[in-house]
């Protein structure tokens, strides 16, 4: 992989992260339709992708740094009770989101992995996730549940749509919004929870990953650039959620439509350009 294409992936990974549009989907589809020379079957191009994850999970990090450095506060016991209380109950809800997509990634990650390098298959699953999102703007309950103020069952919940992602065109933050609508949480809401919520499970699947790119020569000769591009990925992830949270606030009623608009009409162009080749 060269510079070029590096950096033009760390831009759709930091946007396509976010954008309830499937990141995993476009890093699939989108180099068979550019016909990019690149060998995403490669024992370096996963490692790649998730060090662009490392780099995304900074740029919400780095976003949302004001509520962990309150949640840390609350887990060290620093303020008042209430506010304590408050803040370990909402670290507590994440750490609970996050548990089904810990259990079910570890089950389902080889099975499943083939289907990454299906650009068909990611086609076919992105017009699923546009089918997703409708049905979550359809089927919402209205409400207005808050970070602080959800269930353990409201984030649990939350956390198994979460794993409809490991479907490559399934969008995670997508899957996490539909789940929390569905509780009664509104966009915005239920966007900053995903997004909380996605930091770990995306530090995690680093943890795991990044010291692949250490082993053997080409993976290694691959660090350097995937470290530049995650850096990119970063960027354009801040700037992403900062973007979303303003949109779900100003538009609850119908946030998720033109994703899902966008998603079928892509996915199905997609599919029919690489089904005849052009």
């Amino acid at each position: 992989m060269d510079f070029l294409h590096a950096i033009m992936f760390a831009i759709l990974q930091g946007a396509t992260e976010l954008f309830p549009v499937s990141s995993l989907g476009h890093a699939v589809i989108v180099p068979a339709l550019l016909k990019w020379n690149i060998d995403q079957a490669a024992p370096g191009f996963l490692p790649f992708l998730v060090m662009l994850h490392f780099g995304t999970a900074v740029g919400l990090l780095a976003y949302f740094w004001q509520d962990w450095i309150a949640m840390l506060r609350g887990v060290l016991g620093r303020g008042y009770a209430v506010e304590v209380s408050v803040q370990r109950g909402i670290l507590a809800r994440l750490v609970v989101a996050t548990l089904p997509a810990v259990v079910v990634g570890f089950a389902v990650k080889k099975p499943v992995q083939h289907l990454f390098a299906s650009p068909l298959i990611a086609c076919a699953f992105l017009v699923a996730n546009a089918g997703l999102l409708l049905l979550g703007e359809t089927m919402r309950t209205r409400g207005v549940k808050r970070t602080d103020n959800l269930t353990y069952t409201d984030a649990f919940i939350i956390g198994l749509f979460q794993c409809l992602a490991f479907l490559p065109g399934i969008s995670r933050s997508g899957a996490a919004i539909v789940g929390g609508l569905r509780r009664g949480v509104p966009h915005e809401a239920a966007a900053k929870f995903t997004f909380l919520m996605g930091t770990p499970v995306i530090f995690a699947a680093s943890v795991l990953e990044i010291p692949k790119l250490l082993k053997g020569h080409e993976i290694h000769a691959l660090f350097g650039v995937a470290s530049i591009a995650a850096i990119v990925a970063g960027m354009v992830a801040y700037a992403s959620t900062a973007f979303l949270m303003r949109y779900f606030r100003d538009h609850d009623a119908w946030a998720l439509k033109p994703f899902a608009w966008y998603c079928a009409i892509f996915g199905a162009a997609s599919f029919l350009l690489i089904s005849i080749g052009l």
